[in-house]
């Protein structure tokens, strides 16, 4: 984390269409883990939908516990809509799971088995948030995975350090339903860090917003 900041450095990681889509084509799943193992993140930040997209996936793999190296999970989670947070903790990817809830968030039964960060009012404050998963686990590295809309809030708060495009040869077209920055991104320069091809057409971007 770069000193005398209060906030983790922030990863933008996704697969994209060349049209920036998230949706409407098949990306290369292992090489995208693959290069998301450059940040060595302490922390996986998700939104809500991306975790509620894979719960039946989720529930049906093998679970063999945390992982004692993995870093920790944090879901976005403001209107308390995700249950499998065991079937997460198990998963073998983190080592544990924190929900990340705002004071507006239902109510949620005393004994589920996940902790919980509670910041902000109508909405997750996520600046306060990342300061928090600072100050009480010690997080340097966020790498954040979203379908977008996770990635436009962060964006559009000045929260994201670096975005990291893997690029595939696809025009997503009239499939599309989601784009890597969300729905209605601020205009914002981004100055080029590295631009890399890889095997199979892909382009690996990345940018300092």
């Amino acid at each position: 984390m770069p000193s005398g900041t209060q906030r983790p450095y922030v990863v933008a990681h996704v697969a994209v269409s060349v049209d920036g889509a998230t949706t409407g084509f098949q990306p290369d799943v292992t090489r995208f883990y693959q290069l998301a193992q450059t940040w060595k993140e302490d922390l996986t930040l998700a939104g809500a939908d991306t975790v509620l997209a894979q719960e039946q996936a989720l529930t049906a793999a093998d679970h063999p516990g945390p992982a004692p190296d993995g870093p920790l999970l944090a879901v976005v989670d403001g209107r308390g809509r995700v249950s499998q947070w065991e079937a997460l903790r198990t998963s073998g990817h983190w080592c544990d799971v924190v929900a990340l809830h705002c004071r507006d968030t239902p109510a949620r039964p005393a004994d589920r088995p996940v902790r919980e960060l509670v910041t902000g009012a109508g909405q997750v404050d996520l600046a306060d948030a990342l300061h928090l998963l600072v100050r009480d686990d010690g997080v340097g590295v966020v790498r954040v995975d979203s379908g977008g809309r996770l990635i436009g809030a962060l964006l559009a708060a000045g929260l994201v350090d670096e975005v990291s495009l893997l690029v595939h040869p696809f025009l997503a077209g009239e499939h599309a339903t989601r784009f890597w920055y969300g729905d209605r991104p601020a205009a914002a320069p981004l100055t080029l860090i590295t631009a890399q091809s890889l095997p199979d057409g892909l382009v690996w971007l990345r940018y300092h917003p």
